[in-house]
């Protein structure tokens, strides 16, 4: 027996994140499993932006932009498992890294593979393991940390001192 894979398209995507042209890094959801793993992939051609000045003589994804993939993968997955779309007023924060590193350049192209697993979820801080390869060869990894708050809370808590 064979289990359906979960897919979404990026009109399903986008219905979930925040962030457009140029700046939304998934293009397609492969599969997901509720508070477990998700799966997605970024497509890069030529025609991306950042590769204008990053390099013009040799384009590479800035190893900032795979993050911010990653860090959007995971975010689909935190939606999907509390099952709610965000509203306009959710922002969802990219609060920490630890270990990453990157280990092969990602050029025009490729296709950007991401796998992000829910380590943890505590005190509303969502931590994840995430890995980006391609041609199965790994690109990127590190544990990523997340949060969800409405955009109000988060600029009340920007406008006041530290400490209050």
């Amino acid at each position: 027996m064979t289990t359906e894979k979960k897919t979404l398209d990026i009109l399903a995507i986008k219905s979930l994140l925040p962030h457009r042209y140029p700046l939304l890094l998934v293009d397609r959801v492969l599969d997901w499993e509720a508070n477990k793993t998700i799966t997605a992939i970024k497509n890069v051609t030529v025609n991306e932006e950042f590769f204008q000045g990053h390099f013009p003589h040799k384009p590479v994804m800035p190893g900032v932009l795979m993050i911010e993939a990653l860090a959007q993968t995971a975010a689909l997955l935190s939606f999907l498992s509390m099952g709610v779309k965000p509203d306009e007023n959710s922002v969802v924060y990219f609060v920490g890294i630890d270990n990453a590193r990157f280990k092969r350049p990602v050029e025009p192209g490729d296709q950007l593979k991401m796998d992000v697993e829910i380590l943890r979820v505590s005190r509303g801080i969502w931590k994840y393991k995430a890995v980006g390869t391609v041609d199965g060869k790994l690109a990127v990894e590190g544990e990523l940390m997340c949060t969800i708050r409405s955009a109000q809370d988060a600029s009340q808590s920007a406008s006041q001192p530290a400490g209050q």
